[in-house]
């Protein structure tokens, strides 16, 4: 469960905490509810979302070569590799 702080009470501010997750799909992991009259300050942070890389490799969009066959797997081993420098020096 996510850390909250601020003047609300517990359950008003998990109330808060559900509905920031439901609005942006993701886990808080620190909710801070400050009230003020008939206003809600809500501050949060969420938890790390997943990343995974995907790259181009030989025409396809991948994040893995898993399920490539024997010949695809050969194709991306026997690639020309580009450097990504540009060749210029800084001034």
């Amino acid at each position: 469960m996510a850390v909250i702080t601020g003047n609300a009470d517990y359950n008003e501010a998990v109330k808060y905490l559900e509905y920031v997750e439901k609005k942006y799909k993701r886990k808080v992991k620190a909710l801070d509810v400050k009230l003020d009259g008939d206003f809600a300050d809500l501050r949060y942070e969420f938890e790390a979302a997943p990343f995974e890389r995907i790259r181009r490799i030989t025409g396809y969009l991948v994040g893995t070569m898993d399920h490539w066959n024997d010949g695809k797997r050969a194709e991306e081993k026997d690639r020309v590799k580009h450097s990504t420098s540009s060749g210029f020096e800084q001034l």
